[in-house]
């Protein structure tokens, strides 16, 4: 089984939290499945939930290359050669990253965001598209950062084929034939 769910910000990619923050099981109330991967607090968006380990692992480790994509509202407009640097991978934490699809996007048509991004009125946001085949913790956000446009919102659109295509913010829908994906 395969459930995709729409994360919102602030929900922990887990079922239980001993600080009582959101998790999980304030959205899903299904038993014996995991996430595929995790997502950050403060990230959004697609999140894999299955009950089959081999699936689990062929969707989140990196060397199945699932390709991962990324919406990222950033700070200011990113010049030609930043797009360029995000594609050749950037420097983090020593290590560079794989080379990554990268383009300048039109503003998404998403939910709105409770707490919204923090705005300044002499700093302009634009959105990009990240496409990365890795998932190093805080990874876009790093990379974004590391060429100079921190990122302010960051929703996973999606992973391979499956997308939150359909899906608003805090909502799941349930795969139960998965046999006609390439996973």
């Amino acid at each position: 089984m395969i459930i995709l769910f729409n994360k919102p910000f602030g929900v922990l990619s887990q079922f239980t939290d001993e600080h009582d923050r959101k998790t999980l099981s304030d959205y899903i109330q299904m038993r014996d499945v995991y996430p595929a991967g995790r997502l950050d607090l403060d990230s959004e968006g697609l999140l894999i939930l299955t009950d089959d380990g081999r699936l689990q692992q062929r969707l989140s480790n990196p060397k199945f290359e699932k390709k991962k994509i990324y919406w990222a509202q950033i700070e200011g407009e990113p010049t030609d050669a930043a797009i360029m640097r995000l594609k050749n991978g950037v420097l983090i934490e020593k290590r560079m990253t794989r080379p990554a699809t990268a383009k300048r996007i039109a503003e998404p048509q998403v939910w709105d965001r409770a707490p919204p991004i923090r705005y300044r009125k002499s700093i302009t946001t634009s959105w990009i598209e990240l496409g990365l085949s890795e998932g190093r913790n805080r990874q876009v956000r790093k990379m974004t950062a590391a060429v100079g446009y921190p990122t302010l919102r960051l929703i996973r659109h999606s992973i391979g084929e499956f997308s939150i295509d359909g899906l608003s913010s805090g909502e799941w829908r349930l795969i139960e034939n998965h046999s006609k994906y390439t996973l």
